[in-house]
C-alpha cells in the first residue's frame, strides 16, 4: 500500500519538475523530504503549479453556470457600501501584486531564464483575481448579500498559500540564500490581501433596495443570511434560544419565505397540470379522429397514454431545485468512501514501527476534516430535499382545495367523500413531504453499494461476490415484501377513508345522534372499521419486522459470506485487522444503502397509492362556467339538466323567461324539482339540452343556510365594504335589529361553525341579508321563508322581497311552500316532477282552472284572497314605514354609534383559538402510551434490544480477537471455530431484532387501538356544548393526522430510536473498553451532547405543537368551504376563499423550520469522537494491537450517524408523542352523565302516560353565558296535543331540547329512545348509508313496519320507484334527497318509533302544504293517545290542537286553548292574523 502510493506521488512530482525546471535553479524533489522528515515540506515546484493553481480552476470552472445563474436571480440592487469597496480594492491590488509578480519574472529574463512556471502561475493568478472582482460587482448589482463561490474560493486561496507561507519561513530561519526579496514581499502582501478578503467575504452585505425583507415585520433571516451561516445553519439559533428561554408562540415565528409560499407554489405546480391535462385532451381527439379503417391496425399498437400524469406535473414543477440537493447528494456520496482508506492507513502506520508520528496526526485530523465536510454537504443535501416536500405539500394542498370550489355537488353523490379529501389534504399530502428527504436514496443507495462492492473487491478479491449473491438473494424478498406493503396500504387508506368520512358524517350529525340515543349504534360502525383498518395494520407489522430483520442482518451476512469464502478458499488468504477492519467500515457504510433502500422504496409505494389518489381527484370534470350565459335575458330556453351525465334527467323541457325586475313564484309538491331549476339557473347542474341566461350578478340563498365561523357582521359584509347607512336598512329590512341587542356582542358577535349559536331563522335571515347587501342583479332565493315565523315571514316579504320591498326593481326567483304571498308576485311557475305544469300570474292561473287553482280552492281560497287584499294595503303602510325607518336610520346613526361606545365592546369569543401545550412533553404522555402498549412488554422490548445490541458488540470483539491471530500465525487451525461463532452470534442478533420488532409493532398496534377507542368513546360521550363551541376540523385533525401519527409514524420513530440509541450506547462501550483514556474525553462530549440535543428539543417540540395547532384551521375552513361551495360560487367569492385558504397553509409552513441545525451540530460531536477515537490510537500506538485500534475507529465511524439518528428520533419521539398528547387532551374533555344509570333506569314501558311537568325551570347552554328560559311552570297530561309558539329566538327549540336532558316524573334519563324528536327544517339529517339505515340504525323494526311508515310519511310512492328500494343508498348528509324529501325521512324516522312522547321541531317546513296537511292528519290518527309538542311557523296545523304556548324571551307570555288565546287578541292572536287565519 505504502509503496504504491509512494511510487505515484514520484511519477506526478518528477512531471512537476519538468516543468519547473529550465536549468539547475530548481533541485528535483526528493520524497523522504516530504514523507519521512520529522518536519516534512512539500516541493516548491508543487507549491507553485499544485497549490496556486487549484482555487483558480475551481473559481473559473465554477464561473459559467454562476454567471447563468446569476442572470436569471436578480434579486434587486445592493447599494455600495464599505465592505463592498475593501473588497474591489484588495482584488485589484492583488491582481496588481500577481501582475508585479510576472513582470518581474519578465525582468529576470535579462539575468538568467526562469522557469515556465514563474510565468504561468502569476498569469493565472492575475486573470482569476480580475474574475473575482468581477464578480464582487456584479454580485452586488444582483442582490446577492453573500457570495458561497468566492467564499469558497478564498478559503481554498487561504489553505493552498499556508504550505507555501510555512515553508518561507522555514527558509528564512534556515537562512536560505535562494530567498528572492521581491517575490517574499509580493507573495506576503498576496497572503495578507487573500486573507483580508476571506474575512470580508464572511460579512454580508445589506438587503437589496425594494426587496420584501425590508417590508417583512418579522422575516426569515435564511434570506439575509450569509454563507457560512447557510451551511451551518447559525440563522436559526436565534430562534432555537429563544424556544430555550420560553415556550414558543405562533407570534414568534419567523414569515415564511416568500418563493416557498402559497402564492408562488400553487401556480407553479397547477400550470403543469394544466399543461398535463392539456396534453391528454390532445391525444384523445386524435385518437377520436383516426379512420376507422384503420382501427384494427391501431388496435395491434400501443395506444398512447391518454392519462395526464400528476407525478410529471410534480418533476417539472420542482424537480430544478430537487436536482441542486441531488448533486450534494452524490458529493457527499464520494466523500464517505474516503475515510475507509484513511482507516487502511491509520491501521497501516500502527502496525510499521519508524514511521513519524506526524503521519499518524495528520491522517486522524484528515478524517475529522472529512467527516465535517461530509456533514457540511449531506445536511445542505437535506435543506433541499426537505424544502422541496414543505413546497410540494403546499402546492399539493392548494390544488386540492382550488379543486373542490368548481366542483359539481351531484347533488349529494359527490365524486369524493369529505373525509377522502381531508385525507388527501393531510395524509397524501404528508408522505409526499415525507419522501422527498429520502427520495435520493434511490440512485445513491446503488452507487454506495457499486462504490463499496468495488472498494471491497480491492481489498479481498473474488471473495466479496459470495456477499454480492447474498445481495441478490434479499431481493426477491424485500420485493414481496414491497408488493405486499402497497397492497395492504391501498386498503389502508381506503378503511381510513371510510372511518374519516364516517366520523365527519357524525360530528355533523352529532346533535341528532345524541337526541336519537344512537350513539352505540354508530360507536359500533366506526370501531368495526377500525377494526379492519388495525387488522391491517397487524399485517403490516409483521411485513415490517420481516424487512426489519432483512436490512439489519443483511450487512452482517455479506461480510460473514465474504469473510468465511475468503478464508476458506486460499490457506495464504489471512484476515488481518487491515483487510477485516477496512472491510467492516465499508460494510457499515453499506447497511445505511441497504436500510433506507427498502425504507423509501416502501414510501414510494406508499406514496405511488396517495399519487394515484391525488391525480383521480384532480382529473374530475369540474363545473362549466360558460353554461350560464351572464349577458343574455333571464330565460331557460328547453333546458334539460341533470346531476350527472350518466344519471336520467332530472329537469325535463324547462321554457321560462324572468322579465327585468319582475318576482316569480315557483311552487311544487316535495321533490318536483324546484330547488334543482334555482341550482340550474347558478350553472351548478349539467345541462344537457337548451340554453339559460341570467343577466347580472346573482345573490344566492339556499334553503339550508350556509353561516361562516366569523361575526355577525362579516357574514353579512361578506367581503364588501362597510357602508353603515346601507347596512343599518338592511338589518332593519331582515327584521335583525332586535336580534342585534339580544346576541352579547351585537353585530360583531362571533357565529360559531355553521351558524350554531343562532336559531334556524336567524340564520336564514343573516342569509338574505347577506344577499340584500351584495346590491346583485338577480336574487335566487330557495324557499328562505320556511324558517321563519309567519309574522317575521310578513314583515321579509313586504320590506325585502315584495313589490313594494327594497328589492324593488331587482329580478327575484322565489321558491316557497306559503300560499299567503301569491297574489302580490307578478308570476307564478307550477312544477310537477321535474316540468313546468302552469306559469303566469296569480289571477291568470285561477282563470285557467288547472290543477294550481283546485289546489288554492281545498285551502280557503276565500279567506286567503280577502286576507291577501288587507296584506297588501298593511303592506303599503309598513312599506311607508320601512322607507321612512331607512331616511331616518342615517340621522340615527350618531346616536346608535354613541350607545355603542358606552357599552363595552368586549365579547368571549365563542370558538376559542386552540391552545397548544406549552414546555416538555410530560412523563404522563410517555407513560399514558407505555400503558397503552402494555408496561410488561415495554420493560420487554428494551431488554430484546439489548439482547440484540450484545450480540453485535460480542461478533464484532469476535472479529477483532480473530484478526488477532494472523499476527501469531494461528489462523488456519481455528478457521472452522472462528467462522462458526461468529456466524452463531450474528444469527442471534438477525433473530433478536426479529422478535424485538414484531414485539414493538404488535404493541404499538394494541396502543393505536386503545387510543382511537377511548378518543371516539370519548367523543360520542361529549356534552352538546363541547362541540358549540369547537370546530369539527379541530377534531377531525385528531382522527385523521394525529391517529394517522400514532398509527404509522410513531412506531417508526421508536423503532428507529430504539435501535440507534443501542447503537450509540454500544459505540462508546467499544472505545472505552479498547482506549480507556477515551472515558476522560466521553464524559463532556456526552454533556455537550444532551445539552444542545435538550436545547434543540425544546424549540423543535413547542413547533411540532404550533404545527399542530395551526393545521387544523386549514381543514375547519375546507369544511366550511365545501359546505358553502354553492354560496360561494354564486357571489363570485371564489378567488377571496382561495386566498384565505393560502394564508392558513402559510401558516402551518412556518413551523416546519427545524432538524439540520441540530443535525450539524450533533454530527460534530460525532466527528469529534472520530478524532479523539483517531488520536489515541495514534498516542497508544505502542500498547495497542491493530485489531482493537480498528474495532475502535471503526464503531467511531458510524457513530456519527447513529448519534444524529439517535437526536432526530428523540426530537422525532417527542413530536410524535404530541399526537398522543393531543389525541388524550381529546379522550378527558368533560363528559355527560352514563347512558344508563342502573339504579335510575325506568321500565320499558315508560313513560305510560305521558305527562310533562316543568316546575320554575330556568337553563342556559353553557356557563357563563345568558339564561335561554326563565322560570318556566306547565304542566301536560298525557295524549295532550301542544303547540308552541313565538318570535325566532324565543326559545322554543330550546324548551324542547330540555325535554331530553331533565328530571320527569322523578326519573332521570337521558336521550330516551320514548322520547321521539324530529329535526329543525334547516337541519334534516341523514348519514350516508340506505335509506333503511337511516331509519333504523338498531335493525329493530321489519320491512313491513318500515314501509308502513313510509306511507305515513307520503314517501311510500318515491322510494318504490327507486330500483333499490329500502336499500336506495343515502348520499353524505342525505344531499341526493330534496330538502323536503330529508323532512319526511326524518318524520318517518320519529314515526317508526312509536313513543309516548312525540316532539317535532319545525318537522314540515320544507314541505308543500298539501303534503303538510296529510301529515299532520297522520299524526292526528296514529298518535292520538301520544303527548305532541310541535313547534310551528304554519299555525294552521296547530290550530286544532289541545293547546298552545306562546313563548317570549325564554318565558311563558301565553298558554291555553287556540280558541281562548285567540278571543284574548294577544300575541297569539297577532301571529294568527299575520298568518292570515283570522
Amino acid at each position: 500500500m505504502w509503496s504504491y502510493f509512494l511510487v505515484l506521488v514520484r511519477t506526478r512530482a518528477a512531471a512537476f519538475w519538468m516543468f519547473c525546471s529550465s536549468n539547475s535553479s530548481f533541485k528535483r524533489p526528493e520524497a523522504n523530504l516530504t514523507f519521512h522528515a520529522d518536519r516534512p515540506d512539500l516541493p516548491e515546484c508543487f507549491q507553485l503549479t499544485v497549490l496556486s493553481w487549484l482555487p483558480c480552476i475551481c473559481l473559473w470552472a465554477a464561473s459559467p453556470l454562476y454567471l447563468l445563474y446569476l442572470k436569471r436571480n436578480n434579486r434587486g440592487y445592493i447599494m455600495m457600501s464599505i465592505v463592498n469597496r475593501l473588497k474591489t480594492a484588495f482584488g485589484l491590488l492583488l491582481w496588481i501584486v500577481c501582475w508585479a509578480d510576472l513582470f518581474y519574472t519578465i525582468h529576470q529574463r535579462k539575468e538568467f531564464s526562469p522557469p515556465p512556471v514563474y510565468y504561468v502561475t502569476p498569469l493565472v493568478l492575475g486573470m482569476t483575481m480580475l474574475l473575482a472582482t468581477f464578480l464582487i460587482q456584479l454580485e452586488r448589482l444582483r442582490g446577492v448579500q453573500s457570495s458561497g463561490v468566492l467564499f469558497i474560493f478564498w478559503f481554498l486561496s487561504v489553505l493552498c498559500a499556508i504550505v507555501p507561507f510555512r515553508s518561507k519561513i522555514l527558509a528564512f530561519l534556515e537562512k536560505d540564500q535562494d530567498s528572492n526579496a521581491f517575490q517574499l514581499t509580493t507573495f506576503y502582501l498576496y497572503f495578507g490581501l487573500i486573507v483580508c478578503e476571506l474575512i470580508l467575504c464572511c460579512f454580508n452585505e445589506k438587503p437589496p433596495l425594494f426587496s420584501s425583507v425590508v417590508t417583512d415585520p418579522n422575516p426569515c433571516p435564511e434570506n439575509t443570511a450569509g454563507f457560512l451561516s447557510t451551511i451551518t445553519f447559525w440563522w436559526f439559533t436565534r430562534m432555537a434560544i429563544k424556544g430555550y428561554k420560553k415556550p414558543l408562540e405562533a407570534k414568534d415565528l419567523w414569515s415564511l419565505n416568500q418563493r416557498d409560499s402559497s402564492k408562488n407554489m400553487v401556480p407553479k405546480l397547477l400550470l403543469e397540470w394544466d399543461r398535463e391535462l392539456a396534453k391528454a385532451k390532445r391525444y384523445s381527439l386524435a385518437d377520436s379522429r383516426s379512420p376507422e379503417e384503420g382501427e384494427v391496425l391501431l388496435s395491434s399498437r400501443k395506444a398512447p397514454s391518454r392519462q395526464p400524469s400528476f407525478m410529471r406535473a410534480l418533476v417539472k414543477a420542482f424537480g430544478p431545485y430537487f436536482l441542486i440537493g441531488s448533486a450534494f447528494k452524490l458529493l457527499q456520496d464520494v466523500i464517505t468512501f474516503v475515510n475507509p482508506q484513511l482507516l487502511r492507513m491509520l491501521i497501516s502506520f500502527i502496525k510499521q514501527k519508524g514511521v513519524p508520528d506526524w503521519w499518524g496526526y495528520a491522517l486522524a485530523f484528515l478524517m475529522f476534516f472529512t467527516a465535517v465536510l461530509q456533514t457540511l454537504i449531506l445536511h445542505q443535501h437535506f435543506q433541499y430535499c426537505f424544502v422541496t416536500g414543505m413546497n410540494v405539500r403546499t402546492a399539493i394542498i392548494g390544488a386540492i382545495y382550488r379543486k373542490v370550489l368548481p366542483l359539481p355537488e351531484q347533488s349529494g353523490q359527490s365524486l369524493v367523500h369529505r373525509g377522502e379529501v381531508v385525507n388527501l389534504m393531510s395524509v397524501d399530502a404528508q408522505r409526499f413531504m415525507d419522501l422527498t428527504t429520502f427520495l435520493n436514496m434511490l440512485w445513491s443507495a446503488p452507487i454506495q453499494i457499486m462504490l463499496a462492492l468495488y472498494f471491497l473487491w480491492q481489498n479481498l478479491g473474488p471473495s466479496v461476490l459470495a456477499g454480492v449473491a447474498v445481495m441478490i438473494l434479499l431481493i426477491p424478498l424485500n420485493a414481496f415484501i414491497a408488493m405486499k406493503t402497497r397492497a395492504f396500504q391501498v386498503e389502508q387508506m381506503q378503511y381510513k377513508d371510510e372511518r374519516i368520512k364516517l366520523m365527519n358524517e357524525i360530528l355533523n350529525g352529532i346533535k341528532v345522534l345524541k337526541l336519537y340515543a344512537w350513539e352505540k349504534s354508530f360507536i359500533q360502525k366506526v370501531l368495526a372499521i377500525r377494526q379492519k383498518e388495525l387488522n391491517v395494520l397487524r399485517k403490516t407489522a409483521i411485513l415490517g419486522a420481516l424487512s426489519t430483520m432483512a436490512w439489519t442482518s443483511a450487512p452482517f451476512m455479506v461480510a460473514l459470506t465474504t469473510f468465511a469464502v475468503y478464508v476458506t478458499v486460499d490457506e495464504n488468504n489471512v484476515l488481518d485487522a487491515e483487510k477485516a477492519f477496512v472491510s467492516l467500515s465499508l460494510f457499515n457504510i453499506l447497511r445505511f444503502p441497504l436500510n433506507m433502500l427498502p425504507q423509501v422504496i416502501s414510501s414510494l409505494v406508499q406514496a405511488s397509492v396517495s399519487l394515484k389518489r391525488i391525480q383521480s381527484f384532480l382529473s374530475h370534470n369540474e363545473l362549466d362556467p360558460e353554461s350560464v350565459d351572464k349577458k343574455g335575458p333571464g330565460t331557460v330556453i328547453n333546458g334539460m339538466f341533470t346531476w350527472d351525465r350518466q344519471d336520467p334527467p332530472v329537469l325535463h323541457s324547462i321554457n321560462m323567461m324572468v322579465p327585468q325586475g319582475s318576482l316569480l313564484a315557483v311552487v311544487g309538491h316535495v321533490g318536483c324539482g324546484k330547488s334543482s331549476l334555482i341550482s340550474a339557473l347558478l350553472g351548478e347542474m349539467e345541462k344537457t339540452e337548451g340554453d339559460v341566461s341570467v343577466r347580472g350578478s346573482v345573490a344566492y340563498v339556499p334553503q339550508q343556510a350556509w353561516i361562516q365561523n366569523a361575526s355577525l357582521r362579516d357574514n353579512i359584509l361578506f367581503g364588501k365594504a362597510l357602508d353603515e347607512c346601507k347596512y343599518r336598512s338592511v338589518l332593519e329590512a331582515c327584521a335583525l335589529t332586535p336580534d342585534l341587542e339580544v346576541l352579547p356582542g351585537g353585530d360583531m358577535t362571533e357565529i360559531g361553525e355553521k351558524g350554531i349559536n343562532l336559531s334556524g331563522g336567524q340564520r336564514q335571515r343573516v342569509s338574505l341579508a347577506r344577499a340584500l347587501y351584495s346590491d346583485a342583479d338577480v336574487y335566487l332565493l330557495d324557499d328562505p321563508l320556511s324558517a321563519v315565523d309567519s309574522h317575521v315571514a310578513k314583515h321579509i316579504f313586504d320590506n325585502l322581497i315584495g313589490p313594494e320591498g327594497a328589492l324593488k326593481g331587482k329580478t327575484r326567483i322565489l321558491v316557497t311552500h306559503g300560499i299567503t304571498f301569491l297574489p302580490q308576485v307578478h308570476n307564478i311557475m307550477v312544477m310537477v316532477e321535474g316540468r313546468v305544469s302552469e306559469m303566469g300570474s296569480y289571477q291568470e292561473l285561477l282563470k285557467q282552472n288547472g290543477a294550481f287553482a283546485e289546489f288554492l280552492r281545498n285551502y280557503t281560497l276565500e279567506d286567503i284572497i280577502e286576507e291577501d287584499e288587507i296584506s297588501i294595503i298593511s303592506a303599503d303602510g309598513e312599506g311607508m314605514r320601512c322607507r321612512s325607518v331607512k331616511r331616518s336610520s342615517c340621522s340615527q346613526r350618531k346616536h346608535m354609534e354613541a350607545q355603542e361606545k358606552k357599552k363595552p365592546q368586549e365579547v368571549d369569543k365563542l370558538i376559542q383559538a386552540e391552545t397548544a401545550e406549552t414546555g416538555k412533553v410530560k412523563v404522563t404522555v410517555y407513560l399514558e402510551y407505555a400503558k397503552a402498549v402494555g408496561l410488561v412488554l415495554s420493560v420487554v422490548i428494551c431488554l430484546l434490544y439489548g439482547c440484540q445490541s450484545a450480540a453485535a458488540i460480542g461478533a464484532n470483539v469476535w472479529l477483532s480477537d480473530w484478526t488477532n491471530d494472523a499476527a501469531t500465525n494461528r489462523t488456519q487451525e481455528r478457521v472452522n471455530m472462528r467462522v462458526g461463532v461468529y456466524a452463531a452470534l450474528g444469527i442471534a442478533q438477525g433473530i433478536l431484532v426479529m422478535i424485538s420488532s414484531l414485539t414493538l409493532y404488535m404493541g404499538n398496534v394494541g396502543a393505536a387501538r386503545k387510543l382511537h377507542f377511548n378518543l371516539v368513546t370519548n367523543k360520542l360521550h361529549t356534552p352538546q356544548s363541547f362541540y358549540d363551541t369547537t370546530p369539527i376540523g379541530r377534531i377531525i385533525n385528531r382522527f385523521s393526522k394525529d391517529v394517522y401519527v400514532i398509527d404509522e409514524a410513531l412506531p417508526a420513530t421508536v423503532l428507529m430510536f430504539l435501535g440507534t440509541f443501542f447503537v450509540s450506547l454500544s459505540t462508546l462501550i467499544v472505545i472505552v473498553s479498547s482506549t480507556p483514556i477515551f472515558a476522560v474525553v466521553v464524559v463532556p462530549l456526552i454533556f455537550v451532547y444532551i445539552f444542545v440535543q435538550r436545547f434543540y428539543v425544546a424549540t423543535s417540540r413547542q413547533l411540532k405543537r404550533l404545527e399542530s395547532v395551526s393545521r387544523s384551521p386549514i381543514y375547519s375552513h375546507f369544511s366550511e368551504t365545501i359546505t358553502g361551495s354553492s354560496v360561494i360560487r354564486a357571489y363570485g367569492r371564489e378567488s377571496a376563499f382561495v386566498r384565505m385558504s393560502d394564508s392558513k397553509v402559510d401558516d402551518n409552513q412556518k413551523s416546519y423550520y427545524r432538524v439540520l441545525w441540530l443535525g450539524v451540530r450533533i454530527e460534530f460531536i460525532g466527528n469529534c469522537i472520530v478524532l479523539f477515537a483517531a488520536l489515541f490510537a495514534v498516542t497508544g500506538k505502542e500498547s495497542l494491537s491493530p485489531g482493537l485500534v480498528g474495532l475502535s475507529v471503526s464503531y467511531a465511524l458510524q457513530v456519527t450517524m447513529s448519534l444524529n439518528w439517535m437526536v432526530r428520533m428523540t426530537s422525532d419521539l417527542e413530536n410524535n408523542i404530541v399526537a398522543v398528547e393531543r389525541v388524550k387532551e381529546y379522550s378527558e374533555t368533560q363528559t355527560e352523565a352514563p347512558w344508563e344509570i342502573q339504579d335510575k333506569k325506568p321500565p320499558p314501558d315508560w313513560p305510560t302516560q305521558g305527562n310533562v311537568q316543568f316546575k320554575d325551570y330556568s337553563v342556559r347552554y353553557r356557563e357563563g353565558l345568558d339564561l335561554v328560559l326563565k322560570n318556566l311552570s306547565i304542566s301536560v297530561t298525557g295524549g295532550e296535543k301542544i303547540g308552541i309558539v313565538g318570535r325566532t329566538g324565543a326559545g322554543k327549540s330550546s324548551m324542547t331540547l330540555c325535554l331530553f336532558d331533565c328530571e320527569l316524573t322523578g326519573l332521570y334519563y337521558q336521550s330516551e329512545p320514548q322520547l321521539c324528536f324530529t329535526p329543525r327544517a334547516q337541519e334534516p339529517v341523514l348519514f350516508s348509508g340506505t335509506l333503511r339505515m337511516n331509519l333504523d340504525p338498531f335493525d329493530a323494526y321489519s320491512d313491513e313496519e318500515v314501509w308502513k311508515v313510509l306511507q305515513h310519511a307520503h314517501l311510500h310512492k318515491f322510494v318504490s320507484n327507486q330500483p333499490a328500494q329500502l336499500l336506495l343508498e343515502c348520499a353524505e348528509g342525505g344531499e341526493n334527497l330534496s330538502m323536503g324529501q330529508r323532512q319526511l325521512v326524518c318524520l318517518a324516522r320519529a314515526l317508526l318509533r312509536k313513543s309516548r312522547i312525540l316532539i317535532l321541531d319545525e318537522a314540515t317546513a320544507s314541505i308543500d302544504l298539501e303534503t303538510d296537511d296529510l301529515i299532520q292528519s297522520t299524526i292526528r290518527t296514529q298518535f292520538e293517545e301520544c303527548t305532541v309538542f310541535t313547534i310551528a311557523h304554519r299555525l294552521n296545523t296547530i290550530m286544532d290542537y289541545t293547546r298552545v304556548l306562546v313563548l317570549d324571551k325564554g318565558k311563558i307570555a301565553e298558554f291555553d286553548t287556540p280558541t281562548n288565546l285567540l278571543s284574548k287578541r294577544g300575541i297569539f292572536y297577532g301571529m294568527a292574523k299575520d298568518a292570515g287565519l283570522v
